[in-house]
């Protein structure tokens, strides 16, 4: 049997094909458009994972299940999206949407928390106890598994890491709250800074490396400026490592976890973002005396939620 697997992004739609050994055998995606109404962001991450199907020379009758990995807080029991805030979801029928065009069985879960489970079943927290996993996308996924369970909180909508304060008083997140972690160390809150620094300088090697056009600045740009000596570009990279130490020294200091994968867009920078981080973050870790968690990239990359939620989906 075959399971489908869908990653909802702030940003993007991923689904893929995976089959019983956690493998993707066929993955695409398409924008999101989170400003839309959910019954046609729903459309879309059915018909894409139809069109997955197909392309595999498949039917639904080798479809196990579905699972779905969202921003928010689920209620895998009723189906239900109860709240995200990157994208604009209020008690929504996800299970009731998704089976108008595909009939299976249905499991709904948070994203961070399905890239969490495929990086302990499949990537880089394989055979640990504990372990954390972090998503710098859109905003900042958390996820957290403790002796091969996913730990959501009392009612599903716990381990919203991103949404831990940093700064009080601080920059206004999209939650509602000021000063969380998200609204300072997501790819998002690290191209508001990059561009925040290019308007005060139009003549910069930043403004010269997007010819000029400050929407092309993406989460790579200040990195591709400090590798070639820009003093902005450097200043930005080490302020948005600053804040990122911070809240993974937080959780270092809560969890004690054996690993923290970091995933999501911004984790491509690889060692160049890491090395400096784990300096941080060991100066504010707690207990000295024991070994500092590991910090390194999630192995199975932007592949970890659509392979979390297809694991996830094939316990149904």
């Amino acid at each position: 049997m075959y399971y489908i697997g869908i990653d909802l992004g702030g940003t993007n739609i991923a689904a893929g094909i995976v089959d019983e050994e956690g493998k993707i055998i066929k993955k695409g995606s398409v924008p999101t458009g989170a400003h839309r109404h959910y019954t046609e962001i729903m459309k879309d991450m059915a018909e894409l994972s139809l069109n997955l199907v197909k392309e595999c020379g498949l039917t639904l009758d080798d479809i196990h299940s579905v699972g779905i990995g969202s921003p928010g807080a689920p209620d895998n029991e009723k189906g239900m999206i109860l709240y995200s805030n990157n994208i604009a979801f209020l008690n929504v029928p996800m299970r009731e949407e998704i089976q108008k065009y595909i009939p299976k069985p249905v499991n709904i879960e948070n994203d961070a928390n399905c890239a969490a489970y495929g990086e302990y079943i499949a990537g880089g927290a394989k055979g640990t106890r504990i372990s954390v996993t972090i998503t710098l996308g859109t905003g900042i996924g958390g996820g957290i598994i403790i002796d091969g369970k996913i730990y959501t909180g009392s009612h599903h909508a716990g381990a919203e890491l991103g949404h831990m304060v940093i700064c009080v008083d601080g920059e206004q997140c999209t939650c509602g709250r000021k000063g969380c972690w998200e609204a300072y160390a997501s790819a998002t809150a690290l191209i508001r800074m990059t561009r925040e620094a290019a308007a005060r300088n139009i003549n910069g090697t930043i403004m010269k490396l997007v010819n000029g056009d400050i929407s092309k600045i993406d989460a790579k740009t200040a990195f591709d400026a400090k590798r070639m000596g820009d003093s902005t570009g450097t200043a930005i990279v080490d302020r948005y490592v600053k804040y990122l130490a911070e809240g993974l020294a937080n959780i270092c200091n809560i969890f004690e976890p054996e690993v923290i994968c970091i995933g999501g867009g911004v984790s491509k920078e690889g060692e160049y973002l890491l090395e400096p981080v784990r300096r941080l973050v060991y100066e504010k870790f707690y207990c000295k005396q024991v070994p500092m968690p590991k910090i390194i990239p999630a192995v199975l990359g932007n592949d970890a939620g659509i392979i979390g939620a297809a694991l996830l989906a094939k316990q149904l």
